[in-house]
């Protein structure tokens, strides 16, 4: 298991709206993938933000993470 700090969260705000939070400090639920382009393609297929907040996710979010992550959050 690696440490928070190697790690990216994906928060979700009281509004229902996702977001990458390279900071670790966003408040909202979150849930943490390495920063790594291979992991979030890994958890899109298996759906794993559906399975983590319980709630329906369209893919365009999923591309818009995806292309925030390849950004590193610039």
């Amino acid at each position: 298991m690696k440490p928070k700090k190697e790690l990216i969260r994906i928060v979700r705000n009281k509004e229902g709206q996702f977001s990458l939070d390279f900071t670790g400090k966003k408040p909202g639920r979150g849930s943490y993938i390495c920063n790594n382009p291979d992991c979030f393609k890994k958890l899109k297929k298996a759906k794993g933000l559906e399975r983590n907040y319980g709630c329906q996710v369209e893919p365009e979010l999923y591309d818009q993470i995806e292309k925030e992550l390849e950004r590193g959050g610039e």
